[in-house]
């Protein structure tokens, strides 16, 4: 039985939809095609003993999966639930109606519990233009991804609770989040605030003269001095975000695993790296 189960796979800071085509013939063997990485060719374990620790099993056929586009490379652990449920649907072991109405991700543990994955937002971005009615993923990517509107996203903790969902239509709670709220709940709260600084007045009104007009600023002096401590509090006096720049600071963090139970980012974000790294690491 062939069956059809939607993931996502990031590039840069958008995504792009991938079908993950699963067949069940007759034989012996578990075929994965499509460009994976090591760690996707590696999921088959985790998949094993999750459906094992959860009452179902990989059945003892002869199982080809195709990732399309088959010619974009897919890389990381993100597509483990995808290939679970979708093992499961082609070997009629759950019901698979409404599956392709879903993007679904998550890295499996052992137990079947979920692991956070990267680039929820952007996904979640991808997944509203495309129709979809919703997005399945981790507990902790859940905020994130519910900052996009129109798009139904449910957090889970545990594979079980999306087998009984498309099995037993058992509903799984959905993560609504008011993106405009959350936006300005936090955009006058700084996590370091130029108001800390005391003395340096010299310095402090530097860089007032810096965030006012938008210039470079260049910081020089002895270790302990206050360079790096002033600059944290720098984006505290610079103008809040719009909107439309959180969002994109948001996609961006987003991609790169830095946020966890988070929504939307309303803070401008600060770097430190360190002084002697090279160019290429920088950029």
């Amino acid at each position: 039985m062939l069956t059809k189960v939607y993931g996502s796979a990031v590039f840069g800071v958008e995504a792009t939809t991938i079908i993950v085509e699963v067949n069940i013939d007759k034989g012996i063997g578990y075929h994965l095609v499509g460009l994976p990485d090591n760690a996707i060719k590696e999921s088959n374990y985790r998949i094993a003993a999750a459906l094992q620790n959860n009452g179902y099993k990989i059945p003892g056929k002869k199982i080809t999966i195709n990732m399309a586009p088959a010619d974009l490379r897919k890389e990381g652990s993100a597509y483990d639930l995808t290939l679970a449920i979708g093992i499961l649907a082609a070997s009629s072991q759950i019901k698979s109606e409404d599956i392709e109405k879903y993007i679904i991700m998550g890295e499996l543990s052992l137990d079947g519990s979920l692991q956070p994955i990267t680039g929820a937002l952007p996904i979640a971005i991808k997944a509203q233009q495309e129709g979809f009615a919703g997005f399945i993923l981790p507990t902790a990517n859940a905020k994130e991804a519910a900052i996009v509107g129109d798009l139904k996203v449910y957090g889970i903790d545990n594979i079980k609770q999306v087998l009984d969902f498309f099995d037993q239509g058992i509903p799984l709670e959905q993560t609504i989040i008011d993106t405009r709220e959350e936006f300005y709940k936090n955009l006058d709260f700084p996590e370091f605030d130029f108001s800390d600084v005391k003395g340096q007045e010299s310095i402090k009104r530097c860089m007032e003269i810096a965030a006012a007009g938008g210039h470079n600023i260049i910081l020089i002096g002895p270790p302990g001095a206050g360079k790096t401590m002033l600059a944290k509090r720098l984006p505290s006096i610079l103008p809040p975000m719009t909107l439309h720049e959180a969002l994109e600071t948001t996609k961006i963090h987003s991609v790169v695993g830095k946020i966890k139970n988070m929504g939307l980012m309303s803070q401008r974000p600060f770097r430190s790296p360190h002084h002697t790294i090279s160019d290429v690491i920088l950029l």
